[in-house]
């Protein structure tokens, strides 16, 4: 099915490309990964492919079981991988805090995968370029009117698990974009894009779809395998076709457009500055 779906791009890959053909060649020995949700789906294949091109993956995980699993599971496939586990429960201001301090201890941090908070970056000591990405989803733009409901951001009274969904993958790139500007304004050699990763079977449909034991059962026909769903991520994360691109959005490894209210940095401030407030 997805043999179908090649098509020419101004990357050279598509939405049936692998994480390891994006990858293919490339040496990422010297740089060093902090992922989180890395226990599974698209954050385990990243750790996968990651360590095969020789990068240093530290995951951060909230399941420290869950991750070392897959930990055993990658050496098994690549005794030469390079990883390490930290505790990481995103949902514990705490444990960000103090997952972050040991890590810029023992290595130079350069790229930070998936879903991170906001840090000032001082300093790449490598002198290579940094990235950080940010995965998103085309769910953006199935949010809730206005886009961000500060003021009823912890409100169930009208909740619908859709637009809510929808609402976080916004502030995802809403996030990005205005991190990407901050950045640049330091002139700090990092780049910072987020990215849609597809429509991948993986277990987050588990919680809210009920249509999820058919989607697992049809799925490769339809929607991505975690192969595919990391590949732009890996993409992202490592491909000299991105060095010096920020701000961006990508889907099936090429930028893609965004609609305009992804676009609105006045809307990006407003999230930024509550974010803060909401941390402090």
């Amino acid at each position: 099915m997805w043999g179908l779906l090649r098509r020419s791009s101004s990357s050279g890959f598509s939405s049936s490309s692998t994480a390891e053909e994006v990858t293919a060649g490339i040496d990422g020995s010297g740089l060093v990964a902090l992922i989180t949700g890395a226990s599974s789906g698209i954050g385990a294949e990243t750790c996968r492919v990651l360590v095969m091109r020789g990068v240093y993956v530290v995951m951060g995980v909230r399941n420290l079981s869950a991750g070392a699993r897959v930990r055993d599971e990658i050496l098994k496939q690549v005794p030469s991988a390079k990883m390490e586990i930290l505790n990481l429960d995103l949902s514990s201001m705490s444990s960000g805090f103090v997952l972050c301090p040991s890590s810029f201890q023992r290595m130079t941090l350069s790229c930070i995968l998936q879903r991170i908070t906001s840090m000032k970056v001082t300093a790449i000591e490598s002198g290579k370029e940094g990235r950080v990405v940010i995965v998103a989803s085309v769910s953006y733009s199935l949010s809730y009117p206005g886009g961000i409901c500060f003021d009823k951001i912890n409100d169930e009274s009208g909740y619908n698990r859709f637009l809510a969904y929808g609402q976080s993958k916004l502030a995802n790139i809403l996030h990005s974009n205005l991190l990407s500007s901050h950045l640049k304004e330091q002139d700090a050699k990092v780049i910072v894009n987020s990215l849609h990763p597809g429509a991948v079977a993986t277990n987050i449909l588990h919680h809210w779809c009920p249509l999820y034991g058919a989607i697992r059962a049809i799925g490769k026909y339809f929607v991505k395998g975690v192969e595919q769903g990391a590949a732009t991520v890996c993409y992202v994360a490592l491909h000299p076709q991105v060095a010096g691109v920020t701000g961006k959005y990508f889907s099936d490894c090429n930028i893609t457009e965004l609609k305009s209210h992804a676009l609105d940095m006045d809307l990006a401030k407003r999230l930024w500055d509550f974010s803060l407030s909401q941390i402090r």
